[in-house]
């Protein structure tokens, strides 16, 4: 998983070890991490 931290990002990745979809939302300000969230979408 390669970020940005110019920009806030949010999109969806299969799990490596189920292969479920899982959204990540990544969140930077001033070029720091603010937050980082990952949830389960399933099937």
């Amino acid at each position: 998983m390669l970020l940005d931290p110019a920009y806030s990002q949010t999109y969806v990745e299969d799990c490596e070890v189920c292969c479920n979809p899982i959204e990540i939302k990544v969140v930077f300000e001033n070029g720091s991490l603010e937050s980082f969230n990952a949830t389960e979408l399933g099937q």
